[in-house]
């Protein structure tokens, strides 16, 4: 009895192994990695084409001179600069999942507050940027300390 509660035993750790100790461990981080690594892609693929597409309306807009503002391409960078942050930091907080050491924990923790800190006023400043844009459109002039309040 005692040889077959030992001989389970072994077949149980065989089958049961330590994540460190089937390689699963090591697969899970390469598969992050790939991961960020698409994530990161993506969010820089999103800045560029923002820059490409505002520098289109940028030219729309120089090329007659027109009169208007330059506003609408400001918003429009904006909002793909915003797009582009949010993928950013999802790279970083995947990052952060298989970080072995504090210091890169601090490292990435520092970065994910910067973007998220950027991301935060420039979501405010499209949003004053949109109320002054449509108060205009009204006829109604807005100060940005107004439409803040």
């Amino acid at each position: 009895m005692l040889n077959t509660f030992y001989l389970f035993e072994e077949h149980t750790r065989a089958f049961l192994r330590a994540p460190g100790e089937s390689g699963i461990e090591g697969s899970v981080v390469v598969v992050v990695q790939w991961l960020k690594l698409i994530i990161e892609t993506t969010g820089a693929l999103i800045i560029g084409l923002g820059v490409v597409h505002a520098a289109y309306l940028l030219t729309r807009t120089l090329v007659p001179p027109r009169a208007e503002s330059f506003t609408r391409v400001r918003l429009t960078l904006a909002r793909y600069l915003a797009l582009a942050l949010e993928f950013q930091l999802g790279a970083d907080i995947l990052t952060t999942a298989v970080a072995p050491t504090w210091d890169q924990i601090g490292k990435l923790g520092a970065i994910a507050v910067i973007r998220t800190a950027l991301n935060f006023f420039l979501i405010r400043e499209m949003r004053d940027e949109r109320a002054v844009t449509e108060g205009e459109a009204k006829g109604v002039a807005h100060s940005p300390e107004a439409v803040s309040e």
